[in-house]
């Protein structure tokens, strides 16, 4: 039986995350995500992000800018690391729930 790909959410050497791929629409992943100990921090943080991106309308200045800080503190503190062991280098993730999309950049 193939196993799924699992990407893994890392925040420094500690796994806080694994995001097990259940599909792909270029150029994005998504799959279940499993959190581990250490995600409950982040969990706010994806939160408010999702609900920035679902907001009616278009987005103001001030809602821009907290996107924008909340994608660089992601890629500031955590690393998305492929199933064969690599870290991207830049990356953005959407969590709802235990579902999780994101896309990268090598």
């Amino acid at each position: 039986m193939d196993s799924s790909p699992v990407w893994r959410l890392r925040q420094g050497a500690q796994t806080v995350a694994e995001i097990e791929i259940t599909g792909s629409d270029f150029p994005w992943l998504e799959g279940r995500l499993r959190p581990r100990p250490g995600f409950a921090p982040w969990a706010a943080v994806f939160a408010e992000e999702l609900a920035l991106l679902r907001a009616d309308g278009e987005p103001t200045g001030e809602q821009l800018a907290r996107s924008e800080e909340r994608y660089e503190r992601v890629n500031a503190e955590l690393t998305l690391v492929a199933p064969d062991g690599d870290a991207v280098s830049e990356f953005l993730l959407h969590v709802d729930g235990d579902q999780a999309w994101f896309r990268w950049i090598d």
